[in-house]
């Protein structure tokens, strides 16, 4: 009997405890996740007294390296163990930060440093989660996918809740690059975690290494035009990635310039988004089991998209202003993240162990690829048609995109495909 079939005999994950080690990896590096992405650029503008020009390209850094990597990073995965390379990716993550405090210390601490530090654990942390959206499968059986997905979804969410909040307590206590020391050991311990994994992992699939750079990307694009249920998805992420990246650069003037909010109440709205998550992480069973896994995928994913809406339609107060941006961040969240546990479980499903790496490889270089594009080409619109009318434009797009995959297989699919 293979581990994955004595897996699928196991009636709750509750009782799985290599599911739970790997679940508490996830939750301690979840909230790391969030010190790191809040504590860089703080050790930046209040150690060294960054510009906003070097606040840009740290933010960039952070990003660019690991679209890059993701570029061949899928074909390593599919050809190597995967535990390793989680493993691998922490360590890497906790040598790197643990860097900032020391360098600090010694009043070394310089912008090169960072902008090296947040390359490598960006391209880190993307390296982890393709070998972690590949690892699942091989854990725990196929029928508790939804299940494992879920779980791990509303560890995310609550990290997102929590994880800013633990920080600004850190930041304060320790300063942002000694609060780096607790990131480090968040990491750390997420490592740990995972080598105490005790089911044996299924061998890779010997293959032929990539003749070209380009070679395993190709194939992982290939594999999913050719699957279709899986096509539609991607072409909607493209899309929708490519509109919905209009907000990143122009939520937070929009919230500050036109509808005059304090950093302290967009701070607290923003916080509310992680309540919706964790809202649409629990949801999405039940919308599953009710509509039938396409069905949920295709209606959760247009309701989302429309409820994109309540930004721009924030009237121009304090008051009504924050109350529509909360309603949108409760239902944006909470149905963005009730579809993408479904049609995550559907990726892990339809490829075999031996492509996870390369297919999931094209879905994060694909997201990465469009962010920028997306910011780039909002902040031009926005310069020339306005704020609220080029996000309404963003409105319109993530809709038209979300209604795509309606003309798919995914209409009529009620379960997980054999």
């Amino acid at each position: 009997m293979t581990p994955i079939e004595s897996t699928s005999m196991t009636r709750s994950l509750w009782r799985h405890a290599d599911f739970l080690k790997l679940w508490a990896a996830q939750a301690v590096s979840a909230f790391g996740a969030r010190i790191t992405r809040e504590g860089l650029p703080l050790a930046a503008i209040l150690t060294l007294d960054a510009k906003p020009a070097q606040l840009g390209l740290l933010a960039a850094l952070s990003m660019g390296p690991g679209v890059i990597l993701g570029l061949f990073a899928g074909g390593w995965a599919d050809r190597s163990y995967r535990r390793p390379i989680l493993i691998g990716s922490d360590l890497i993550r906790v040598l790197m930060l643990l860097s900032v405090p020391i360098a600090a210390w010694m009043h070394w601490l310089t912008m090169p440093q960072l902008y090296v530090v947040a390359a490598v654990v960006g391209a880190a942390s993307l390296m982890f989660a393709i070998a972690d959206h590949a690892y699942l499968p091989g854990l725990i059986g196929r029928d508790q996918l939804m299940d494992g997905n879920t779980k791990l979804g509303v560890t995310e969410s609550v990290a997102e809740i929590g994880g800013p909040a633990l920080a600004g307590v850190l930041f304060r206590v320790l300063s942002p690059p000694f609060a780096l020391l607790v990131n480090a050991a968040t990491y750390l311990v997420s490592a740990l975690f995972l080598f105490a994994i005790r089911t044996p992992e299924p061998p890779p699939e010997v293959m032929p290494k990539a003749r070209h750079p380009f070679e395993d990307l190709v194939f992982g694009f290939t594999a999913i035009r050719d699957q279709p249920l899986m096509r539609p998805l991607l072409t909607m992420t493209v899309l929708q990635t490519l509109f919905s990246s209009f907000f990143a650069g122009l939520y937070l003037l929009f919230a500050i310039k036109t509808l005059g909010l304090s950093t302290p109440l967009l701070g607290v709205i923003i916080a509310v988004g992680g309540v919706g998550a964790l809202l649409g992480a629990l949801i999405a069973p039940r919308a599953v089991k009710w509509l039938g896994l396409g069905p949920a995928i295709l209606w959760l994913g247009l309701a989302g998209a429309i409820s994109a809406a309540f930004i721009p339609l924030a009237p121009a107060t304090v008051v009504g202003g924050a109350a529509v941006l909360i309603l949108g961040q409760i239902f944006g969240d909470a149905l963005a993240v009730a579809a993408m546990i479904p049609a995550g479980t559907l990726r892990q499903s339809v490829f075999p162990p031996s492509q996870l790496g390369r297919t999931g490889a094209v879905f994060h270089v694909a997201r990465g690829a469009m962010s920028v594009v997306g910011a780039l080409l909002g902040g031009a619109a926005a310069q020339v048609f306005g704020v609220r009318e080029t996000m309404w434009v963003a409105v319109a797009g993530m809709v038209v995109s979300a209604l795509i995959p309606f003309a798919s297989p995914l209409r009529t699919l009620k379960a997980l495909p054999d």
